[in-house]
């Protein structure tokens, strides 16, 4: 009964896990195709350091010991949880035990002091986002959901750790009452001294209840986890691999090159424009230039907004938000990822009310070529937050697995500039004294005059 029990609840947490996860990379896919090439070897090397060696988290290396903890005890973990998942599915009892021996031993007492560092910096985390109010982790745009979101996880974990040892607890003194039936695990790290003294005295089918108790809990915790993923900022566990792989190897200031403006400025200058093979002809008077929405960024773009851990390393380093004013990358991440998850989810409705053309009966299926809801990304992130950026990359630098929250703030203010037409007041002159004379400062002399008196 438990077999069926277990592998119908595995079937339906996996069944729904893929859908989530399928929205999630069609969501990902509503951006631009991009051209991502170069050195593999080096994008190898970010993963292996970046990614799973977390170098770039220990330049605050307080939080990175406690969050190291967490995240080699979940790596850890997971040989317990193929355990449970083949003790589950077969109806045996912990299945590398009977040919794994001492090793066995060795790794589940692992596995035990893991868990145990994992729950002190599990309740480090909550004190720290709770009680201490660490600047960063206490933003305007953390309000509601993201908070919430943050402490659901924090305390999933606390009970993923309490299934963990009352289910070992309990078994390594049903080992000594029943070892037929619960074999020998040798002397663990923790449950071997703790689960007598919790449970001395206990009757064996109260141990019995216990161990499947704590079997239990572990594995609902995690089933849990699987489906409540795709919702969370957590989904960074998977995706921040993919993203650091994918991530610039070029120079964290170059900026991404318009052919046709580029052109354009050439044939200005007298230069030679060369064509742009891998676009189609483009009407300078009708085309678009930069952002307005999610289908305007790249494909990796949106792969950095679901990859943020919303951590705020960003926010905390940008001048413009240090000194009061209203950017924060880490905001601008979290909106790009909510307009695509509202996006993402119309589209998979398939409600042709929010097609472009409403009246055309020729259109059967609703996708980003002719979806149109009246709303942008400007209807997120305001102008204001994107005048204040200063383009200093510092955002950038921070961010512990390679987000570039720059890129599309410069996309958007492209937009707003050369398709728009508009921009802050004081940015005005500027773009007119570069059209006139070449130059940012308004001097109405020839800009090579100089040289050619020297």
């Amino acid at each position: 009964m438990q077999q069926l029990l277990f592998i119908s609840i595995s079937s339906i947490t996996f069944f729904i896990a893929f859908r989530q996860f399928r929205n999630i990379y069609n969501n990902i896919f509503l951006g631009k195709d991009v051209d991502i090439s170069g050195n593999v070897s080096e994008r190898w090397q970010n993963v292996v350091f970046v990614a799973f060696g977390q170098k770039k988290m220990f330049k605050n290396w307080i939080p990175a010991i406690f969050h190291l903890f967490i995240y080699v005890a979940f790596i850890f973990t997971q040989i317990e949880l193929l355990e449970i998942i083949i003790d589950g599915v077969f109806g045996v009892h912990r299945f590398f035990a009977h040919f794994m021996g001492s090793l066995y031993t060795l790794i589940i007492s692992c596995i035990e002091i893991l868990s145990f560092l994992a729950l002190v910096a599990t309740i480090v985390f909550l004190y720290r986002r709770n009680l201490l109010k660490v600047p960063r982790l206490v933003k305007t745009e953390l309000n509601g959901w993201p908070k919430l979101d943050a402490n659901i996880i924090l305390i999933a974990e606390i009970f993923l750790v309490i299934g963990i040892f009352t289910m070992n607890c309990s078994d390594t003194l049903l080992q000594k009452i029943d070892p037929t039936h619960y074999h020998h695990t040798g002397y663990l790290a923790i449950s071997s001294w703790l689960g007598p003294v919790i449970f001395r005295g206990f009757e064996p089918e109260s141990l019995m209840f216990l161990e499947r108790f704590g079997w239990w809990l572990h594995l609902s915790v995690v089933f849990g986890f699987i489906i409540y993923l795709p919702y969370s900022k957590h989904l960074h566990i998977f995706l921040a691999f993919p993203n650091v792989y994918f991530s610039k190897l070029s120079s964290r200031g170059k900026m991404e090159n318009m052919p046709v403006i580029m052109n354009e400025v050439k044939s200005m200058l007298g230069i030679e424009a060369v064509p742009d093979t891998n676009s189609n002809p483009v009407n300078n008077e009708e085309s678009e230039f930069g952002t307005k929405d999610i289908f305007d960024l790249s494909w990796k773009n949106i792969l950095d907004a679901y990859s943020c851990t919303e951590c705020g390393r960003c926010t905390s380093v940008c001048p413009a938000n240090i000194t009061g004013k209203k950017l924060s990358p880490r905001k601008i991440m979290m909106d790009i990822r909510d307009r695509t998850n509202e996006v993402g989810n119309r589209i998979a409705s398939g409600d042709l009310k929010y097609a472009k053309t409403k009246d055309n009966s020729d259109i059967k299926i609703l996708d980003k070529k002719n979806y149109d809801d009246g709303k942008s990304l400007f209807d997120y992130i305001t102008r204001e937050e994107l005048h204040a950026c200063t383009t200093c990359n510092a955002c950038v630098e921070a961010c512990p697995i390679l987000i570039d929250p720059l890129e599309p703030i410069l996309k958007m203010r492209r937009y707003e500039i050369l398709t728009e037409s508009a921009g802050p007041a004081e940015w005005l002159p500027m773009f007119t004294a570069m059209e006139n004379g070449g130059c940012v400062w308004q001097i109405y002399d020839e800009r090579e005059k100089w040289r050619n008196e020297i």
